[in-house]
């Protein structure tokens, strides 16, 4: 029976560690940041859609229909 190289094993053991091994990326590190993001982006929203919706109404109102 031949005998095996144990070398081989634990390097492809090591890379495959080093594939599945994750770190931390900036928006796990940081969630505060992505919570302001997403209020700043809510409200910035929120503030088009009131923008347009306003000129709708303008829109709206301002049609004049003569016979």
């Amino acid at each position: 029976m031949a005998a095996l190289d144990m070398s081989l094993v634990a390097r492809s053991e090591y890379a495959l560690h080093q594939l599945v091994k994750r770190k931390k990326n900036w928006a796990q590190r940081e969630p505060g940041v992505i919570v302001v993001f997403v209020i700043v982006f809510l409200v910035a929203i929120l503030v088009i859609a009131m923008f347009i919706n306003k000129k709708r109404q303008a829109a709206k109102g301002a049609v004049v229909v003569t016979k």
